[in-house]
């Protein structure tokens, strides 16, 4: 449960233990719950949607798909406290330097977001807003639910399929303690949430395994390995990935 709790508190802005001291092990042995963190987030964003597209219109407050789609990706935000976002923007930076892997390294670590992060950032939420906002109210739900849950189970696959880039770092540990049945773990808790949801949602996780795996190759082929970073970056353009399969 301990470790449970550090992956919670550690992805999420949700606070049920006073934690003070994080060890590596615990960083490690939470990634298996990942998915299982991921799934939480959805249904939060669920129970969202469902106020924002119930409740409201039936107060005489109407709010247009426009709205609703902005209020649900401030919702996942604040939920996260960004952290998946200002990944994505570090990794941009980083990989669109065209510099050396010594130097993109450096880009991605450095606090300070760049021209290609803030670019890449906002064409992301614009592209993430406009699918929610396209996708047919019927399956928007299911959509949001599996979201954070694909998002967090394509971390996983980066985690324990890849090799990391840097000798230290937050991500290392995640790297170094996962274990080796960190990956089976989190594949048959993700199948148990997708598998009764349908085809479409099946659709998905292929479709997320596959662009994880592209993506995490491409970088590898760049650095040598990921990093923190680009774990938050594989949950943000793989769940841009689910949206797009939930579009059709």
């Amino acid at each position: 449960m301990n470790n449970f709790i550090t992956g919670l508190q550690f992805l999420t802005r949700i606070q049920v233990a006073k934690q003070s001291e994080w060890s590596p092990e615990s960083f490690g042995r939470s990634v298996k719950y990942f998915p299982l963190i991921g799934a939480i987030l959805g249904i939060i964003l669920v129970l969202v949607h469902h106020v924002l597209a119930e409740f409201f219109p039936n107060g005489g407050m109407y709010l247009s798909p426009h709205v609703l789609s902005i209020f649900l990706i401030i919702s996942n935000v604040l939920l996260t406290g960004g952290l998946t976002c200002d990944g994505f923007m570090d990794t941009m930076d980083g990989i669109f330097s065209g510099r050396s892997k010594d130097r993109m390294l450096e880009i991605m670590k450095d606090s300070r977001i760049g021209a290609n992060g803030v670019m890449a950032f906002v064409l992301l939420a614009i592209l993430k807003w406009s699918l929610i906002m396209d996708i047919p109210p019927q399956g928007l739900p299911t959509a949001l639910f599996m979201m954070p849950l694909l998002g967090r189970f394509a971390m996983v696959i980066g985690i324990t399929v890849f090799p990391y880039a840097r000798p230290d770092g937050i991500g290392k540990a995640f790297a170094q303690y996962a274990g080796k049945y960190t990956l089976c773990i989190a594949t048959i808790l993700t199948l148990l949430f997708v598998i009764p949801l349908g085809k479409q949602a099946i659709v998905s996780l292929f479709a997320v395994i596959i662009v994880t795996l592209l993506f995490s190759s491409y970088v590898k082929k760049l650095i040598g390995g990921l990093t923190g970073d680009i774990y938050g970056a594989i949950t943000e353009i793989t769940e841009i990935v689910l949206l797009l399969v939930f579009l059709y």
